[in-house]
């Protein structure tokens, strides 16, 4: 082999060895642009999912915060005024005195006010309210006047209540003119423990239940007492309210 054409052959070689390089980019290239591209896919899917997640994340409390928000919303506010709502297993009631024998008194039940001076129901004596304990029925509602009512009559319609039926009352005006000694017993067996004590003109609200066993939390009385009468010759309102149980 001549020198020139040793060069030559060389010449050759790297020639095709070029040719060859060339050609080998040209091949690969495309698989390298797939290559970037999937690697872009999947950096652009991770931070996707990743930055959705998130956004549930931070959605999801939301919605929980709006559900509360939403929730506490439409909880009905306490019934009878009272300052919060009674359970299931509870009335809500609460009973106002008269004041003086100007404004009369007022009883509300399981959210409904059954008599009041507004309502035009009330009279002086013993305004009264009697429930059935089992389904919340009022049974029958009215006044029992104690200063110019017959004795015999108030008595028959307190004999009337049944056991375990539940009882509102609340005074206005007077309610001991024709009180006796047997209708404070009646009281007192439906769980009152201020009834004997009442006396005239004295103001007195209460909450029991017929053939009670044991005394109710549901009374107050304020005294006819010239040293701390509210009004001339009349004692302050008294009231009572909170969650009376369905069952003794």
């Amino acid at each position: 082999m001549t020198p020139s054409s040793c060069v030559a052959d060389r010449k050759y070689i790297r020639n095709r060895t070029d040719s060859f390089v060339a050609d080998m980019k040209l091949r690969v290239a495309p698989y390298a642009a797939v290559i970037v591209v999937f690697v872009l896919i999947w950096a652009i899917s991770h931070d996707y999912v990743r930055i959705r997640q998130r956004a549930r994340d931070v959605l999801g409390m939301e919605s929980a915060a709006q559900f509360k928000l939403k929730f506490q919303s439409i909880t009905p506010p306490p019934q009878c005024n009272l300052s919060k709502n009674c359970p299931p297993d509870h009335f809500a009631i609460h009973m106002q005195s008269g004041a003086a024998n100007v404004v009369g008194p007022k009883i509300c039940f399981d959210g409904k006010i059954i008599m009041s001076h507004v309502l035009n129901n009330v009279g002086p004596g013993l305004n009264i309210v009697v429930v059935n304990s089992e389904n919340g029925a009022v049974d029958r509602c009215g006044y029992l006047n104690m200063k110019d009512g017959v004795p015999e009559d108030i008595l028959a319609y307190l004999k009337e209540i049944k056991p375990g039926e539940i009882v509102i009352v609340a005074s206005f005006d007077d309610a001991t003119t024709k009180m006796t000694k047997e209708m404070r017993e009646i009281f007192v067996g439906m769980g009152s423990a201020l009834i004997e004590s009442v006396r005239y003109r004295d103001n007195w609200v209460f909450a029991g239940r017929g053939g009670a066993a044991s005394r109710s939390s549901f009374e107050k009385r304020s005294a006819n007492d010239d040293a701390s009468n509210l009004y001339d010759g009349w004692p302050v309102a008294v009231e009572v309210g909170g969650c009376f149980p369905r069952s003794s």
